[in-house]
């Protein structure tokens, strides 16, 4: 016992001492070896705090100023998800300043500063109108007319930006331009060459910065936006807003129709319509993908680059920013000359990546150490009976309803529970929270119902059924708290270290503010019962003989099953959305189940997915290891809680 006790201390410390070299590694290329110096920092508003993480040339002095750009990042997302435009444009001399917009990242002020009004465009703005529908009134929850109105921005005219309730578009730049104002006024930065670049939601608060600052001495010389919508002229509050020098990044896949145009598919038609060519300032026979328009020089330039991705995987699309960074040097000259393919910041991810998974990894050896302590020793359990399992047929009928129910209400409910599920939102704060939340309660009182009916059933058999005992529940929390302040822990001091967090390019296991804390401990009951109530169905009432299997082959083959089971229905949703895609029919949720429930958590399952793979690793090799679905369940639904409440949006 002692000596399989010291082997998983050592395992334990070899996963963090792995951690820690990929951690020292990432630091220096997003430092560059020392050359790029980072700063943390908060810009204070009487509303809160916005905070940032800048940038700074070690070159960049106030006898030697030099060029910079203000990144702003997508919805769901936060500064850090800005880094590979940060770490390269730093890398060839620029000032970068990376933003927690509203609502986002350790920002306090909440994304309703944004502003909503009572009406929605189903349309691009300015191709709407009363009369075919595309311009209507709507109600509903604040959290609904806040996701109904992104692409409104706040330097659109009345007829947009206000309604006669009174309500109205604030600040579409989500702390954009307060930032640019900050940015310009720093000593070492010339305010003569600065620019702007965002991804997604973050596209729109560029379109606003540029807006505000636009024919002022500051105003941005370039604009770059990664996944951004095109709006005709008129929508202005003014004809005389000008944009100096815009590439757009169009992602070919893009799962959001706005981004798209509302077309199904992106492609030479997309290219050639009329809000197109008058962004380019051509004619359809010579509109063209990659070609750049106008003039730098004047401010004219505009360039539409085609991108084979999707929308997440934009902002790391390695020629999308060789692109960038070369539009970026044309307009506010970059003092450090670098090929734009000369690109490290993925190193940093990758890097970043390895030492998640090493922390993750460290779980395991830590449940078997904690395990062997004579107080958490009672949590492991004999298995259930291998008598008591489920027939062929009765096992295939269950799994087939548990993988079909999570795939089928699976875009339906998290988008209800997005938008319109009436939660008290001064408690339920947590947008896509809530997305998973009315998703996740609607399955918890179909697994209520079919677990009445299964030990009903094996009451009939003369099976037992299995009791809850909670001394073992309440030491299987104890313990996955144990477990999760200790990777929390680990996470904090990467944190204070090197200024990274445990993510892979997106926020993944954020350190807290006292705030978002709060939320996770409001969310953490639903998550958990899902859980536990998933768990169990899925590790007991529906094992099979390679839950009694020894050693590595039975463990894989036991996993695998549960993988499927617990992804099975996501996995469907995956390939609905993506064959069509990529066969050129357009994305399956436009085509199936309309554009109302595409995008946002259309989008995630690039994240959701992996996500569920390891929770299905680690649920399976807790059951294995206690006989009980409570450690593996607990275990999962506080990663998955933190996940969602660490760094996503916030009302």
């Amino acid at each position: 016992m002692k000596n399989r006790n010291k082997l998983f201390l050592i395992l334990c410390i070899l996963f963090i001492a792995i951690a820690t070299v990929c951690m020292t590694l990432a630091n220096s290329v997003q430092r560059d070896s020392g050359r790029i110096q980072i700063i943390d920092g908060v810009i204070a508003d009487e509303r809160g705090d916005l905070v940032y993480k800048l940038y700074k040339p070690v070159t960049a002095t106030a006898e030697n100023k030099a060029p910079a750009v203000l990144l702003l990042h997508g919805y769901q997302n936060d500064h850090e998800t800005c880094a590979a435009y940060a770490i390269e444009l730093a890398r060839r001399g620029a000032v970068v300043l990376c933003l927690d917009e509203y609502g986002h990242g350790m920002t306090s002020i909440g994304l309703l500063e944004r502003g909503y009004v009572n009406h929605v465009v189903k349309v691009n703005y300015g191709n709407d109108s009363e009369a075919d529908g595309t311009f209507k009134k709507i109600g509903g929850s604040m959290r609904y007319r806040l996701l109904m109105n992104f692409s409104n921005l706040s330097f659109f005219n009345d007829h947009y930006t206000k309604d006669d309730a009174g309500n109205m578009i604030k600040d579409s730049s989500c702390g954009g331009s307060i930032a640019y104002d900050y940015l310009s006024k720093l000593d070492y930065v010339d305010n003569k060459r600065m620019a702007v670049s965002g991804h997604s939601m973050g596209t729109w608060s560029s379109w606003t910065v540029a807006a505000d600052y636009a024919n002022t001495a500051i105003a941005p010389k370039a604009i770059v936006l990664q996944c951004g919508e095109l709006f005709t002229d008129d929508v202005y509050d003014s004809k005389n807003i000008s944009f100096n020098n815009v590439l757009l990044l169009q992602a070919k896949y893009d799962e959001f129709s706005y981004f798209r145009d509302y077309q199904r598919t992106v492609g030479d038609n997309l290219l050639k319509s009329d809000l197109r060519t008058s962004f380019l300032k051509t004619t359809a026979d010579k509109a063209e993908w990659n070609k750049t328009y106008g003039d730098f020089a004047d401010g004219s330039a505009r360039r539409m680059e085609l991108l084979n991705t999707n929308h997440r995987l934009t902002t790391h699309h390695l020629g999308g920013l060789s692109v960038a960074m070369d539009w970026f040097d044309k307009a506010i000259d970059l003092p450090n000359k670098l090929a734009n393919d000369d690109l490290v910041a993925k190193t940093k991810e990758y890097l970043v990546l390895a030492a998640m998974l090493c922390v993750l990894a460290s779980l395991f050896p830590l449940m078997n150490l904690l395990l062997e302590l004579p107080f958490f020793s009672g949590i492991i359990q004999e298995y259930p009976s291998a008598e008591q399992m489920a027939t062929s047929k009765g096992w295939f009928k269950g799994a087939l309803i548990t993988i079909m129910l999570s795939g089928a209400t699976f875009p339906f409910m998290t988008q209800l529970g997005h938008a319109l599920l009436p939660l008290p939102e001064n408690i339920f704060r947590m947008t896509v929270g809530n997305g998973f939340l009315g998703w996740y309660l609607l399955l918890i009182i179909i697994m209520i119902i079919t677990s009445f009916i299964t030990r009903r059933n094996n009451k009939k058999k003369g099976y037992e059924n299995e009791k809850f005992d909670l001394g073992v529940f309440i030491k299987s929390l104890l313990m996955s708290v144990i477990m999760i302040a200790c990777m929390y822990l680990i996470n904090q001091v990467f944190y204070w270290i090197f200024d990274l967090d445990l993510r892979f390019i997106w926020p993944f296991f954020r350190p807290f503010t006292l705030e978002r804390f709060f939320q996770f401990l409001i969310y953490l009951p639903f998550f958990a019962i899902f859980y536990l109530l998933n768990n169990s169905k899925i590790m007991r009432d529906l094992r099979t003989k390679a839950l009694y299997s020894p050693g590595l082959s039975g463990f894989l083959g036991n996993w695998f099953i549960n993988f499927l089971l617990m992804a099975g229905g996501v996995l469907i949703i995956v390939a609905i959305e993506y064959i069509p895609f990529f066969m050129g029919i357009g994305p399956g949720a436009d085509v199936f189940f309309g554009s109302t429930f595409g995008g946002p958590f259309m989008s995630i399952l690039i994240l959701f997915v992996p996500q569920v793979m390891f929770f299905s690793i680690l649920c399976t090799y807790a059951y294995r290891k206690t006989g009980r679905a409570y450690t593996g369940a607990l275990l999962a639904a506080m990663l998955a809680c933190w996940i969602v409440t660490g760094g996503s949006s916030i009302l």
